[in-house]
This record gives C-alpha cells, structure tokens and sequence, in this order.
C-alpha cells in the first residue's frame, strides 16, 4: 500500500512540473523571441520504472526534473520598425551585454535607442558588435536631446548585419552560431548563456541573414498550451484523489490493526 501511495506521488510530482512549466509558456506567449520549455518525458517513464523495481522505498534520483527549450522558430511579424531585427538563421543568436560586462545570447529583437547612442534590450542589455557595444553616436557628435525620434528611423540594417547612419558604416551585429543549443542555459525569460558544453562561433558576414523591421515571435501555441493545461489539470485532480483514497485505506487499516 506504501509503494501505491509513492507510485500515486510520483505520478503527480511530474504533473505538477508540466503544470508550470505551461503555465509559464502560456504567460510568454507574446513575449517577443521567447522559446517555450518542455519536460523530458523519457525522464518520467524511467522514473516510473525504478520506483516500481525498487523495494518500496523512493530515492531523490527517482523524481524526474530535467526539461529542455524547444529551439524552434516562432512566427515572424513585420513591423517596420526600423530596431526591430529578426535572425532567419537557425540555432543563431543575438549576443547583448548588461552593466557590468555580462553576456548573454537571445533571439529577441525588439531593440531601442538610447539617448546616448547604444542600443539595447528593453531591459537595458546592450547589442554587441564587431566592435563591442554597438553606438551610432561613437563617431558623431549630435545633439542627444531628439535621438529617438530623428535617427532611429535613419538607421539601416543590412541583411549580413552591417549597421548604417545615414549610409556610414557603424558597426556589424555578429550573430553567434550554437551548434548544440541544448547545452545552453537558459537564465531568465528569453536569454541564455554558454556552458563549458556549449559549441559556439561568430557567424560571418555570408552566413549572416537578418530581417531589419520584423521581429520574431514566441513560438508558443497558446491554444495547445491551453488545452495541454485543462488535461493536466485534470490528470493532477486525478492523482491527488488517488492519494486520498490510499491515505484513508492506509488510515483505516492502522486502526484496525491496534485492536488486533
């Protein structure tokens, strides 16, 4: 009755993870370059297999809790907005900077002009490129009071990444190349970075194929995800009666056995 009770828990404890993990692709749905997260399913079976070969007694290792991110390409929406950039390449990567030097790689390209000159992420990352962070104003002296509305739109962005102002020459966006994306760590919402695993190089300027005025989106179906949380649900209300049902059993026959 122990080991229906752990097989029960088991049972749940993957529901559980899968619940969250929808629920969090569902909440980036329209979060720009993001890249939902699935659970090892082989993981669970085997899981399963080793606590029903086992003696009754369930062990950390038996719990599954390894997922991965699906890497697959999300739709891509023409804005026209001349920071918004999308990569056509497969398994490529943007590369930003934050404040104290840290790099990152991520597929979202919804950038912004910053009255210094950078460009960056929503949250502040830099785009970094052939020459480290990518500043229009590097070799331009401007007035800094109107750059969002007056250069953002003179601002080109060839198809191997070369940035333009007013048709000089800025700097190139050089994207990085993952051969294995799987080894990547994904450290918040839509970026990663590197482990020791990780197979990377800087993408040339032939291979390099960026789309200046799209974006690419999150490549979550928010209907299967929907649908894909309903059921869970209702596989987790499942196992947690199941549960109950055996507490009470194993209850019920704890008593009888006092007065035996």
């Amino acid at each position: 009755m122990i080991k229906e009770l752990y097989t029960a828990a088991l049972g749940m404890i993957p529901q559980q993870m899968k619940l969250e993990i929808t629920a969090n692709n569902l909440s980036n749905a329209n979060t720009i370059g993001f890249k939902k997260e699935r659970l090892f399913e082989r993981e669970i079976i085997e899981a399963k297999l080793n606590l029903l070969n086992n003696s009754g007694r369930a062990e950390p290792t038996d719990i599954p809790t390894q997922t991965y991110t699906d890497f697959s390409f999300g739709s891509f929406e023409k804005t026209n907005n001349p920071l918004d950039l999308a990569i056509e390449n497969q398994n490529a990567f943007f590369e930003v900077e934050d404040d104290q030097g840290n790099r990152f790689l991520t597929r979202a390209g919804n950038f912004t002009l910053n009255r210094d000159g950078s460009i960056s992420a929503k949250d502040g990352k830099f785009l970094v490129a052939d020459t480290g962070r990518l500043n229009i104003l590097r070799e331009f002296t401007v007035d800094t009071s109107s750059i969002e509305n007056t250069i953002a739109s003179n601002i080109k962005v060839s198809e191997r990444g070369e940035v333009y102002l007013n048709k000089a020459l800025i700097g190139r966006i050089q994207l990085v190349h993952v051969e294995n994306p799987e080894s990547l760590e994904k450290v918040s919402g839509v970026y990663f970075k590197p482990t020791e695993n990780t197979q990377q190089r800087y993408l040339g300027t032939e291979e390099t194929v960026i789309r200046q005025g799209w974006i690419e989106n999150s490549n979550v179906n928010p209907i299967e995800e929907m649908v894909s949380l309903i059921e869970l649900q209702r596989l987790f209300d499942i196992g947690a009666k199941i549960i109950q049902t055996q507490d009470q059993t194993l209850d019920q026959s704890i008593r009888i056995g006092r007065f035996v």
